[in-house]
């Protein structure tokens, strides 16, 4: 019993070294593992949030769409201020002057549609500038020519002696358009709100007094 308790302990010692008589450096084990990653304070990921904020809000402040403007005639720029849709407008006078819808506010208006080739319109020229003339500082009254060049257009407005009130050389028709005019002579007749309350095509001499007295009030 003696001899038998000597060789196991013998064999327990020899258990304990094991087979490696370099010791294991201090550690390893820790160093082996991969580290836990780091929480993130929060700061950096905002101010990339921010940033990615204001670039996109910046993209969708500048970005224009086409027609964002609503009721602008195709080729025009919608002008400063809040004027009614009807009067986001631009044009050019006979006399090369920059012509802006939204001047038309704050009284009725009328537009007349024509072209310098048109019978009707001649014949109508004498009583819409008799018109201008009576309801001035009351009615706004603007021509607005197409369908010819410059030259025929300024001669009509000698000719006819129209020239008491203002006439756009709308020679791309772009005017026409926004007002959904397609043939002359028309009139299109607005509120001091710039909406429209009549449009008609050669509209006879008793109904255009009638209506433009009704629009003066």
């Amino acid at each position: 019993m003696a001899l038998t308790a000597l060789l196991v302990a013998g064999s327990l010692s020899m258990a304990g070294c094991g087979m490696n008589d370099e010791p294991e450096p201090a550690g390893k084990a820790a160093a082996d593992e991969k580290p836990a990653p780091e929480k993130s304070s929060g700061k950096d990921e905002g101010k990339g949030g921010s940033k990615d904020q204001d670039e996109s809000g910046k993209d969708g402040k500048d970005g224009k769409g086409e027609g964002g403007d609503k009721g602008i005639a195709p080729g025009e720029k919608a002008p400063d201020g809040g004027a009614p849709p009807q009067l986001r407008f631009a044009s050019t006078t006979l006399d090369g002057k920059t012509f802006k819808g939204e001047s038309l506010a704050d009284k009725p208006s009328v537009l007349w549609f024509w072209a310098p080739w048109c019978g009707t319109c001649q014949g109508q020229a004498a009583q819409t500038a008799k018109l201008a003339a009576k309801y001035k500082g009351k009615v706004n009254f603007v021509g607005v020519a197409g369908l010819d060049k410059t030259a025929p257009i300024r001669g009509f407005v000698k000719e006819q002696k129209v020239g008491n009130f203002p006439h756009l050389n709308d020679q791309k028709g772009a005017v026409w358009k926004k007002f959904g005019v397609s043939q002359q002579s028309s009139y299109v007749m607005l509120d001091k709100d710039g909406k429209t309350v009549s449009k008609g095509v050669a509209t006879t001499p008793d109904q255009l007094n009638k209506q433009v007295a009704g629009l003066a009030g």
